[in-house]
């Protein structure tokens, strides 16, 4: 079979998109959507008046859902974060400009958008990848193995190593570090209160601690900027783009990631037990990022080869106008959800357990995917796309 120019047109569309990184963009923010819901946006709470079969059903679906998705969705959207950085700024060096100063500007609006979000979601992405992309710039120039070999320190997750190595040889080496928990706390009084105004209070204080803490302890501190310059070496060798080599690429990619994967997964607790105190909860922080950084790419290198096939390229499709819309998808998904479970408005976290809320998800789902395929018939982008993409390139021919 031919595998040349009839199958590049698999993956890119008349515009010269890549439509296989618009799907995989579209999958991570489907994945989000769900995820999001069974946690009720960052509002954790267990309804009491359910009946015990379903508490169990709830437990599971909630279990699944977040073994498949927690930390990897979040992930794949850090790879194309630095695919999609790659690919502006290739652009505009062949018109002989420089891009860095320009995305500065680009980062401090995704701030902004950030801010926004927040206003709904203490757990918004978009101020942590704002601030954390500005880890781009001093990098983006680098040659292709001096990038890798940062990025692979960086996913070693340094801080984490050099604690578990102390710990060793200092047993009663017990840091200070401030409670996640605590603040997700005191953040959900102001979610199920009946007050939008506190609610908003709440996002910005103690949701904001809590969800930077939370991070930090989860690694994505280092993790995210590691993988921005990741995707920024998939755009650059081209490896989200249909060929024989690259089809190679990511079967390997498969097998290691799969190996990896089970290895994390079955060997973690035994690592754990064999040091204790602090070393334990170091070693098992950086043993969680890894096993999630293998999974992500382990959900792109099987939905890259998947993707060859007619069904499943038809299926993925459908997530397109999800991935060309994803900042508008991802706030509006902030927006309904606050409105859906906190207390100001429908509280409706109050009688959801994971079942209820993943069929809710699925209803949010079609209707994202209905308003996003109406809007692209007139539109060539979403609409905080396009306020983005305006701003951005502001004065740009001056």
């Amino acid at each position: 079979m031919d595998s040349g120019p009839k199958t590049e047109t698999i993956l890119k569309n008349q515009t010269g998109r890549v439509d296989f990184v618009d799907a995989l963009r579209g999958f991570a923010i489907v994945s989000i959507l769900l995820l999001h819901n069974l946690e009720h946006f960052d509002f954790y709470y267990l309804p009491p008046a359910l009946p015990d079969w379903m508490k169990n059903l709830d437990k599971s679906i909630f279990d699944v859902i977040g073994f498949l998705f927690s930390g990897k969705s979040y992930a794949i959207f850090a790879l194309l974060f630095g695919f999609t950085f790659n690919l502006m700024d290739a652009k505009q060096a062949q018109k002989g400009y420089d891009f860095r100063l320009r995305f500065l500007w680009r980062l401090f609006l995704l701030f902004l958008f950030g801010l926004f979000n927040t206003i709904f979601y203490q757990g918004d992405i978009l101020n942590m990848y704002a601030l954390m992309g500005l880890a781009i710039l001093p990098v983006c120039r680098l040659s292709d193995k001096a990038l890798l070999w940062v990025a692979i320190v960086l996913l070693l997750q340094p801080v984490f190593l050099s604690q578990f190595v102390y710990s060793l040889f200092n047993p009663d080496y017990a840091p200070v570090e401030i409670s996640a928990g605590k603040y997700f706390r005191l953040a959900a009084i102001t979610q199920g209160g009946d007050s939008f105004t506190e609610m908003v209070k709440g996002n910005f204080t103690n949701g904001k601690i809590a969800v930077y803490v939370w991070s930090w302890l989860k690694g994505r501190f280092f993790q995210a900027p590691a993988l921005f310059m990741l995707g920024m070496l998939l755009g650059r060798k081209k490896l989200l783009v249909h060929s024989p080599a690259n089809d190679k690429f990511w079967t390997k990619t498969a097998v290691i990631s799969l190996l990896l994967s089970l290895f994390f997964l079955i060997f973690i607790d035994d690592f754990k037990n064999l040091t204790q105190g602090f070393a334990s909860k170091s070693l098992a922080r950086s043993m969680s990022s890894w096993c999630n950084l293998s999974m992500t790419f382990l959900w792109v290198s099987v939905l890259y080869l998947l993707y060859k096939t007619h069904l499943a390229r038809k299926v993925l499709n459908w997530l397109i106008p999800f991935g060309r819309m994803s900042l508008s998808s991802y706030v509006m998904q902030s927006i309904l959800g606050a409105f859906i479970y906190y207390g100001f408005a429908l509280g409706l976290y109050q009688y959801t357990g994971a079942s209820y809320s993943l069929l809710i998800g699925i209803i949010l789902f079609l209707f994202q995917g209905w308003f996003c395929r109406l809007w692209l018939k007139t539109h060539s982008r979403g609409p905080l796309e396009s306020l983005w993409h305006k701003l951005t390139w502001l004065n740009y021919k001056k």
